[in-house]
């Protein structure tokens, strides 16, 4: 861990002497990308409650489906009036920051952009399409399989009880999983950008694997709703693919690479 700082002060360091903008212009520039970034949120927002009923039964599928397997009521229930008016409001912003985080992912960019080296530059289109696709990926993982299977084993586990589910509750949980799944899934865009500042090197990941398998496997049991080993296993084999896929990620973009490439060159 002392290493991984201390190549992290490096980088910046490193970076600290680019020629760019002053602290004033930064401080400018951060302001302008924030204030945009929020526009972007505000009408994402309102985009999203226009079609709050269309993205609550879109939310509502697995669990009605594991309840009708299950010869249950699939109704759902609210415990105060206004349940209902805040859960759309949830979920309007939730979905609101997805559909407005391409615009915010391309703002990070801009503002960073200046503390890159040239050839760090063109990475900009990998890190949008990889950002973006991998959480998708990852939340259509976790609302195609992992959750309604959860679900189903849960009523199948507790079918002596008759389940009264509350929309809230629900709304929780399904946001813990899908939205949990989606940025597991962001790690190798963390990797990218890591060892292109030097901070990590392939090496430095294959080395601590036993670790990262650790770490992964208490993410997992974090964001896992139930207490099967077997849907344990389910969430974290994905991130451990992703993992050894971050080692390659890093051994293309490390700039020790780079510099072996273009000496070859010289």
């Amino acid at each position: 861990m002392v290493d991984l700082a201390d190549r992290a002060r490096a980088a910046m360091t490193e970076r600290a002497e680019l020629p760019g903008m002053s602290l004033l212009e930064h401080l400018e520039e951060l302001r302008r990308r924030l204030v945009r970034s929020a526009i972007a949120l505000v009408l994402g927002f309102f985009v999203a409650y226009y079609f709050h009923d269309r993205i609550f039964g879109f939310m509502q599928a697995p669990i009605v489906g594991a309840l009708r397997k299950n010869h249950l009521d699939t109704q759902l229930i609210i415990h105060n009036p206004i349940d209902g008016f805040n859960m759309y409001l949830k979920i309007s912003f939730m979905v609101g920051c997805i559909v407005a985080s391409p615009y915010i992912l391309y703002q990070i960019w801009l503002f960073i952009s200046p503390g890159l080296y040239h050839h760090e530059k063109r990475w900009v289109t990998p890190f949008m399409v990889g950002t973006v696709g991998l959480f998708l990926a990852g939340a259509y993982f976790g609302y195609r399989w992992v959750f309604p299977g959860s679900l189903d084993f849960l009523f199948v586990y507790s079918k002596q009880f008759k389940p009264l589910i509350e929309i809230n509750e629900y709304t929780d949980l399904f946001t813990t999983v899908i939205l949990g799944l989606g940025l597991t899934f962001e790690m190798p865009v963390l990797v990218m950008f890591l060892s292109l500042f030097g901070i990590v090197s392939p090496r430095f990941l294959w080395k601590n694997l036993r670790y990262a398998v650790l770490i992964i496997f208490v993410i997992a049991a974090i964001i896992t709703p139930t207490p099967d080993p077997l849907t344990m296993f389910v969430f974290a084999s994905p991130m451990l693919f992703l993992y050894l896929v971050s080692i390659g990620i890093s051994f293309l973009v490390h700039p020790a690479r780079r510099k072996r490439k273009a000496a070859e060159a010289a």
